[in-house]
């Protein structure tokens, strides 16, 4: 490890390196173990992967939003009960996300917030992989390529927390979102995208498998989701799809 001129270090693993403080040497080699991790499971589903990623630790709320004005943007526009789980971005190849420390720090007292928050890296680090390998999603943030980014961000953010191992610790969070808000569109709007978007690839993956939810993640139909969804679900008329999806989320949301 190596200090810079801010007094921050670098750890640096196989396929990544970390810029953090010196208080989060520790967490920094442990988000980097996971990532390695991360990274060799998705290296066996997809086409490729995406190495030589920098990952910045920022130790607050505060300094990450001041950095990267448009997360506290995505925060507003997702539903209330997701909103403390966006907590960071990527592009390219550099990922900005919360330190371990205060990603902990975040999390409520349900079952499953802490663990979540913690896979928060890993889930930023898989949607520069899908980003990689779907050649309609930005990089580069060509508007077009941003107007497809916000129709499917269900899909993009889904299959991000999805691959990450997020959604199965998110089933309190869902419970949540079923309580509160009105009935979630299928699929998911924009404000479910980071809650509801990865049980549609959780469904897929158990009644198709997971190469069904990662070709569904590498390709944007130009005939809109609707069709995508068709194709994938073996050619399953939506409403059946859909039906299939609300007593997935029943199950999800009971347990």
């Amino acid at each position: 490890m190596m200090a810079d001129a801010m007094a921050w270090e670098e750890t640096v693993s196989a396929s990544f390196r970390a810029r953090h403080e010196t208080a989060d040497a520790d967490d920094a080699a442990r988000v980097l173990d996971s990532l390695e991790r991360t990274r060799a499971r998705l290296d066996v589903l997809f086409p490729r992967t995406v190495g030589d990623v920098t990952v910045v630790l920022h130790r607050s709320p505060l300094l990450l939003d001041l950095a990267h004005p448009l997360v506290p943007v995505e925060r507003l526009l997702t539903a209330p009960a997701a909103r403390r789980y966006v907590v960071g971005s990527a592009a390219a190849t550099t990922i900005h996300v919360l330190a371990p420390r205060a990603l902990a720090q975040r999390a409520s007292n349900v079952p499953g917030s802490r663990e979540m928050l913690l896979r928060a890296p890993d889930v930023l680090y898989a949607r520069l992989v899908i980003g990689r390998n779907n050649r309609r999603l930005p990089p580069p943030a060509t508007p077009g390529r941003l107007l497809a980014r916000l129709r499917w961000a269900w899909l993009v953010e889904g299959a991000a927390r999805y691959f990450a191992g997020q959604v199965e610790h998110a089933r309190p969070a869902i419970a949540r979102r079923l309580r509160e808000g009105g009935r979630p569109s299928f699929p998911p709007g924009l404000r479910d995208a980071a809650l509801l978007g990865g049980t549609v690839l959780d469904l897929l993956a158990r009644e198709e498998g997971p190469e069904a939810a990662m070709r569904l993640a590498c390709y944007l139909d130009p005939a809109g989701p609707e069709k995508a969804l068709r194709d994938a679900f073996g050619g399953r008329d939506l409403v059946h799809t859909e039906g299939a999806w609300r007593s997935h989320l029943a199950r999800l949301s009971a347990v």
